[in-house]
């Protein structure tokens, strides 16, 4: 009878963690101010930049560090600059740094919570012209306006909570901590032509000719070579899907060259 009692409880106690998750990420549900999306946010803008800011030297060193030519790192900072004052970046309370990385292998971008946005070497190398590299920008900031990391953080929590009353209920921790990651890993693709979307639309404010964001796609296309995952197996979207995306988010938004 004992074992029973405590089965109970057990089962009861994992109930009470399991619904304290999911109230806590109803209740945390807002209105990005600057997308229109309604996201599950737990931290504040301030808690944002501070993520970025702690994380952004660690960032910065797997990547061989920051690159040593100035110049470069200076037109970086204008084109940054360009985007943000010229959209609605500059009405938000991010802290928005742009950092050109030493690393001349990896094509990639990325950006950290609160406005910390990075472009390796070997991609700006690809790059042709300043309005490709605005592309590649002005989609990142998209990231930092769209709380996309943000976003995983809570949803992160709420099923590493979720999985923890999984496990003290019945043992089924594992099962609901791979649920969480299959979500966290389907958002990919959403971020990802949210910020395509976004960056037209700021490289447009900013004067530049959004057609080059898909020139950038091709660069991708063609650095993932003939044997990248299919779509359905990749936390972003195919190249040739982005850029069906964001002919249509040009045309949205009445570019005319």
């Amino acid at each position: 009878m004992r074992r029973g009692g405590g089965m109970k409880i057990r089962l009861l106690i994992g109930v009470a963690v399991v619904a304290f998750a999911l109230i806590k990420n109803c209740s945390s549900k807002e209105k990005n101010p600057y997308t229109g999306t309604v996201q599950s946010i737990t931290m504040t803008p301030d808690q944002e930049i501070a993520i970025g800011l702690q994380h952004a030297p660690a960032m910065a060193d797997q990547h061989g560090g920051l690159h040593p030519d100035m110049q470069l790192q200076a037109f970086i900072d204008q084109v940054g600059e360009k985007l943000v004052q010229s959209s609605m970046a500059r009405e938000t309370p991010y802290r928005y740094e742009f950092h050109l990385l030493r690393d001349e292998q990896t094509i990639n971008a990325f950006a950290l919570p609160g406005g910390q946005i990075f472009i390796t070497y070997a991609l700006l190398s690809k790059l042709e012209n300043e309005d490709q590299v605005a592309g590649v920008l002005g989609h990142e900031i998209g990231h930092v306006l769209g709380k996309h990391s943000a976003e995983r953080v809570a949803k992160s929590e709420m099923w590493q909570t979720i999985s923890m009353g999984a496990e003290v209920g019945g043992g089924m921790g594992q099962a609901a901590g791979a649920i969480g990651q299959n979500i966290l890993l389907g958002n990919g693709r959403d971020d990802e032509l949210e910020s395509d979307d976004l960056g037209v639309r700021f490289m447009i404010r900013a004067g530049y000719n959004p057609n080059e964001m898909i020139k950038v796609m091709q660069v991708l296309k063609a650095a993932a070579g003939p044997n990248r995952q299919p779509e359905f197996s990749s936390t972003h979207p195919d190249p040739d899907n982005r850029i069906e995306k964001i002919k249509e988010s040009i045309q949205k938004y009445g570019y005319q060259g």
